[in-house]
């Protein structure tokens, strides 16, 4: 039996012979090594003491009386945290290095594979491959592609021809030619020089997205890379080992060139890198315990892993299929608070939007029709309020199907850009191997997704902005005739009066981040790069944004559904009583405060997973094919 054992930023493999050693045992035999390899880190002769063992995959502490073989299996992974690892929490984070990130117990290696030609990758797609949902195998015409091109490559080497990137240097340095003994030394040179990112790395999700959307540019067949090289990236899509890639640096021409150098940087075996059996470590040990070889690049090889816009794209991907959920979903909430509220349907009548007819505005306006009450899914809230003298709504609630439909229409919009791009050749130079000609042009740029992912952020944080008044009118009794705060005993009880700040605070965050990052352009590369698109930070934004919209209609549901308990015992309409008891499945109904956070995440988690979406899908399906029918019936 053998254990791989990580001492700080070593792995050890450790004999255990038949395994009936204690961890304890284990953990002692690894230090002993690695001081035997390695000396003391602080002090010489310092003696080091073993704070505590873990499994590397989920983290979980291992008794040191427990015998190995009877919670470890052959080859598994565990890591040693000694007392000296743990910093000074007033002089450095509190955080203990090196004990793995977390990974889910029942985490599975994908078994299913999913087929890139360069061509064809949806955002869905891209983000069930951060999920770890899928596996990675390359058409057979990418293949054919990828080798064609990469011949083009080595003809112009053979030939001593000039061309940028592969005979020359990069950027300012484009006109100076490189000896044809130091092409390899060029591209490795560029990858370490050009790994100059800062800030938090990408999660583990992200950086396989990154990986994916990658490989997917280069299946096209116009980067000039290897199919070996190009068969390495994939191996280690499919081991899930990814790079350690600092979210910061990019300023989003020539591509996304810093974070893409620390993908490959790692690929390389150099830097750090993550697996769900090894947690973090030094890349060329996190590979070989995968069994997979460190990438050796040749001529043109570097540039080809490194020039694009996948950063930006890959987040923008997750951007706007997330912005789409919650868009959805958030129509089925404030039809909830228009319930609740007593609102009226009649602003959602068929006449109206046909008059004014942008597809969003149609599309909402039907959506709330099929929620709200009708002769197919009735309503006795709506019922008790039908001859009250009410004749319109606030804007929040009247105006949805104007407001919420320029966001779907935003979305659509986004989304179509965001297709095109993933599925691009954003290289350079770029490598026309039918054409038996190489090109220096500007596909890299990133001003494409970095203005669509500013207009996502400022289109689906409207949703949000309604959002928030709409949470204003249920928690304000002199709007809703409903509780203060909706909740008993106020004054003892406080109620939904902070979850409310916390939406205002959040919808008021995001109104600085969608301060557009693509006006700006700073010139970089002494002027050879003299208009960037800053589109890492657009995407990064864009991000946030998103999550902080999630948050603030998950506390406008909340909201809605304690509503409800104060208007029983009449039921609203199918639809949206299936809503409520999604809802009240997880999150009870408040009868004094208590924690509220908890409640929050977990309606976050119902709206990420589309639960809420889910739970009316069916209902509002057959209230359309409804009127369909009757539509063609009075034609």
């Amino acid at each position: 039996m053998k254990v791989s054992v990580r001492v700080r930023d070593e792995w050890l493999h450790i004999p255990c012979k038949d395994g009936k050693n204690v961890v304890r045992w284990l953990g002692e035999e690894a230090l002993k090594r690695y001081q035997k390899l390695r000396s003391s880190t602080h002090v010489p002769s310092k003696k080091e003491v073993i704070s505590e063992i873990r499994k590397t995959r989920g983290g979980a502490i291992l008794d040191p009386q427990d015998i190995i073989n009877e919670i470890l299996d052959d080859n598994d992974f565990v890591s040693v945290v000694l007392e000296s690892d743990w910093p000074d929490p007033i002089l450095a984070s509190t955080k203990i290095m090196f004990v793995p990130e977390q990974v889910l117990k029942d985490f599975q290696q994908p078994v299913e594979y999913l087929k890139v030609d360069g061509n064809s990758l949806s955002p869905d797609d891209l983000r069930q491959l951060g999920k770890g949902r899928y596996k990675i195998k390359l058409s057979k015409e990418s293949e054919s592609l990828v080798v064609k091109s990469r011949n083009l490559v080595e003809k112009i080497i053979a030939e001593n021809k000039i061309v940028y990137g592969i005979t020359t240097g990069f950027g300012k340095f484009a006109r100076t030619v490189i000896e044809k003994e130091k092409l390899v030394e060029l591209q490795h040179n560029l990858i370490r020089s050009h790994s100059a990112g800062v800030g938090n790395p990408l999660s583990p999700k992200k950086a396989r997205m990154l990986l994916a959307l990658r490989i997917n540019v280069l299946a096209k067949g116009y980067s000039g890379i290897r199919l070996e090289t190009l068969h390495q990236l994939i191996d280690a899509f499919n081991a899930s080992c990814l790079s350690w890639i600092p979210e910061q640096g990019t300023v989003g021409a020539s591509g996304d060139l810093a974070p893409l150098a620390h993908l490959a940087l790692g690929l390389m075996g150099e830097g750090k890198m993550w697996s769900p059996e090894t947690g973090w470590g030094d890349a060329k040990y996190v590979l070989e315990a995968h069994n997979l070889r460190p990438i050796s690049l040749e001529a043109k090889e570097g540039i080809a892993l490194i020039n694009g816009t996948q950063l930006i794209t890959s987040l923008g991907a997750e951007a706007v299929e997330r912005a789409g959920i919650i868009a959805r979903q958030a129509d089925v909430v404030a039809a909830l608070t228009l319930e609740v509220l007593k609102g009226t349907s009649r602003a959602f009548d068929a006449g109206v939007q046909d008059i004014r007819p942008h597809k969003g505005q149609g599309l909402v306006a039907r959506r709330l029709r099929a929620l709200l009450h009708s002769v197919m899914f009735p309503s006795q809230i709506a019922e008790s309020h039908r001859f009250c003298n009410r004749v319109q709504d606030a804007y929040t609630l009247r105006c949805c199907p104007q407001v919420h439909g320029i966001v779907h229409d935003t979305i659509d919009f986004v989304r179509g850009i965001i297709v095109t791009e993933m599925n691009s050749a954003t290289d350079n130079p770029i490598v026309f191997a039918e054409r038996n000609e190489i090109i220096s042009a500007g596909n890299f740029h990133g001003e494409y997704p970095a203005k669509v992912l500013d207009y996502l952020a400022i289109g689906v944080h409207e949703l949000a902005s309604m959002s928030e008044r709409r949470t204003e009118r249920l928690v304000n009794s002199a709007l809703s005739e409903l509780p203060a705060f909706l909740v008993k005993d106020g004054g003892l009880n406080s109620g939904f009066m902070l979850a409310h700040c916390t939406a205002a605070s959040l919808v008021s965050e995001n109104k600085v981040l969608c301060h557009p990052a693509s006006v700006d352009s700073l010139s970089t590369s002494a002027g050879t790069e003299d208009h960037v698109s800053m589109g890492g930070f657009a995407a990064r934004k864009a991000l946030q944004v998103v999550r902080n919209v999630e948050r603030v209609i998950a506390i406008e549901l909340l909201a809605a559904c304690q509503a409800i308990e104060f208007l029983r015992p009449l039921k609203t309409t199918i639809p949206l009583e299936e809503v409520y008891r999604v809802v009240r499945s997880s999150v009870r109904p408040w009868d004094k405060d208590r924690f509220m956070s908890p409640d929050i995440d977990a309606v976050t988690m119902m709206l990420q997973e589309e639960k809420i979406w889910q739970a009316v899908k069916t209902h509002v399906e057959e209230y359309n094919a409804m009127q369909v029918k009757k539509s063609l019936f009075f034609k």
